[in-house]
């Protein structure tokens, strides 16, 4: 199916909430790393999202100033916004949920951002851009909160039949 050109490396962009229940958007520039010509694809191993106050050593729960979720995604297509689980175009996502009245909950967001074990597995992507959206419902006053996404990725040549496949099936997801 995939034909290895390069050895794993990682792609990395920071996303600045500063804004409460306000959805905010940044990309990742997949242009020098797609290429629909020579059938070249990214194929992405696993996603980890790191999640930390305005500043490095700030922490996050004085960031949020009360009880609330932090949402993030990646998408291979813009969508516009924060989509549900089904979403074709969905890659990766995370949710953390914040309590400062001492009632204890928990939301899991269960997506996979794990392709499996071996270099075979992943996620291939088409597409010239990643998409990562982030939203908070709470933030403290004058307060920010940054989410870093790492991207451990590979670039792969496909079969003509494979990259149709994959190119089609974005396509589709779009409508």
């Amino acid at each position: 199916m995939a034909t290895k050109k390069t050895s794993m490396f990682t792609l990395t962009e920071r996303l600045t909430i500063s804004a409460a229940a306000t959805d905010t958007f940044a990309t990742i520039d997949l242009g020098s790393y797609v290429d629909v010509g020579d059938r070249q694809a990214l194929q992405i191993h696993s996603v980890d999202f790191i999640t930390q106050g305005g500043q490095p050593y700030q922490s996050l729960p004085a960031m949020l100033g009360g009880s609330g979720i932090l949402n993030v995604q990646m998408t291979d297509l813009n969508r516009g916004g924060l989509v549900f689980a089904n979403d074709r175009a969905l890659v990766a996502s995370a949710a953390i949920d914040y309590d400062t009245d001492g009632f204890l909950t928990n939301v899991s967001d269960l997506y996979p951002d794990n392709f499996g074990k071996g270099s075979d597995d992943g996620r291939y992507v088409v597409n010239d851009q990643l998409y990562i959206t982030g939203r908070s419902s709470v933030l403290g006053g004058g307060a920010s909160v940054n989410i870093t996404v790492r991207v451990n990725c590979s670039i792969v040549s496909l079969s003509a039949k494979d990259f149709m496949a994959i190119a089609i099936q974005s396509t589709a997801a779009d409508n």
